[in-house]
């Protein structure tokens, strides 16, 4: 027997999500069933940074009083529902930030930087940022909602899993969207120290102005130096960081 709610049992799968369209707008259906199952406060998780070669993971973690989500203006009569990030454009995204924090129950933030990263590998450091964001509300969730088939919190959290949970929770997608928005403005802030690199633009990914930069200039403080690029830049390759295999996992895949 266990007292665990629907899904957070331990090694349970999470069903696979339904079929999406491209701009499916998150609803209350996880929340909803975790509500029926005695949840109060649900924390929807998500994080942004994780294949970028420069600067922090960041990671929003955000709580709701399960009101209809903003809407913003679209073309005619249409109007633009809070979904995933990557599903909305940079002028959306600012607009919805600017109204999610007033919407929301509460919300938060949890980084962690390139060194740490670096020591830890990218695994610990993104549990790390996301315990943080956990710790930095103003109440403990009952339950925290990630999106994704992987816990990666674990104890003493209690988790729910959800394939394409920025697309089908709203606390989720509002997570995405603020910490997607938090983390390009640091980046931003970022890119007026090293105007070379276009951090302003590519958020720290590999874009061609990037790359280039990297490979006449080298890294900045800000980069990751544990990253297998480092290999391809002769110049700069003794920058190298090898980490011990047991404090982390390595590089993780460019999302």
């Amino acid at each position: 027997m266990t007292d665990a709610l629907p899904g957070l049992e331990p090694g349970a799968p999470s069903p696979a999500a339904p079929a999406t369209s491209p701009r499916r707008a998150a609803g209350y259906e996880i929340e909803d069933e975790l509500r029926a199952a005695g949840a109060v406060h649900i924390a929807g998780v998500d994080e942004v940074g994780r294949g970028a070669w420069a600067g922090p993971v960041m990671v929003c973690a955000a709580v709701t009083a399960f009101g209809p989500p903003p809407e913003l203006p679209g073309r005619g009569e249409r109007t633009v529902r809070l979904t995933d990030s990557k599903l909305l454009g940079p002028a959306q995204r600012e607009a919805f930030a600017a109204v999610l924090p007033e919407w929301l129950t509460c919300h938060a933030y949890g980084a962690a930087g390139p060194e740490e990263i670096d020591e830890v590998g990218m695994t610990e450091a993104l549990r790390r940022a996301a315990c943080r964001a956990l710790e930095a509300l103003p109440l403990r969730p009952d339950v925290v909602l990630l999106d994704g088939a992987h816990d990666f919190l674990g104890r003493p959290w209690r988790v729910r899993c959800e394939i394409k949970a920025d697309q089908r929770s709203v606390s989720v997608a509002a997570a995405s969207v603020l910490a997607k928005v938090h983390r390009d403005r640091l980046m931003a802030e970022i890119g007026e120290e090293h105007p070379a690199y276009g951090f302003a633009a590519n958020a720290g990914y590999p874009s061609p102005v990037h790359q280039q930069a990297l490979a006449e200039t080298g890294p900045t403080p800000h980069h990751r130096l544990s990253w297998s690029y480092l290999d391809d830049l002769p110049q700069w390759r003794h920058l190298r960081k090898h980490r011990d295999p047991l404090a982390g996992s390595g590089q993780m895949t460019l999302l």
